[in-house]
């Protein structure tokens, strides 16, 4: 259970992390708010599953996810880079936490 806290976790860390270019520095009241709770979450749940997860694993795992999906969403919404070697990092992201779930004890 712990480990699907910490993915839910790591989508809300996406959301804000969106949420924040989408309030134009917090000048934009309904976007900020939405932002604001949505990192709230995102911390209360990692430091949820961090009661079970080791702290390590639990951060790198959290900060992975954000990053790749910040990353995705970019290419999505913002029109950022889409070249293979982004890809292929992005790549390296997401089997780096893959691995930090199926080697923790």
């Amino acid at each position: 259970m712990a480990w699907l806290i910490l993915v839910i976790a790591g989508v809300f860390e996406c959301i804000w992390a969106v949420g924040l270019k989408y309030s134009d520095g917090f000048t934009r009241p309904f976007i900020s708010l939405f932002t604001l709770f949505f990192m709230g979450a995102s911390f209360w749940l990692l430091s949820a599953a961090m009661k079970t997860i080791p702290v390590g694993t639990a951060y790198a795992v959290w900060t992975g996810i954000g990053a790749a999906g910040v990353a995705l969403a970019g290419m999505l919404l913002f029109q950022e880079s889409r070249d293979i070697t982004r890809m292929l990092c992005i790549l390296l992201i997401v089997a780096g936490v893959i691995g930090l779930r199926v080697f923790s004890r």
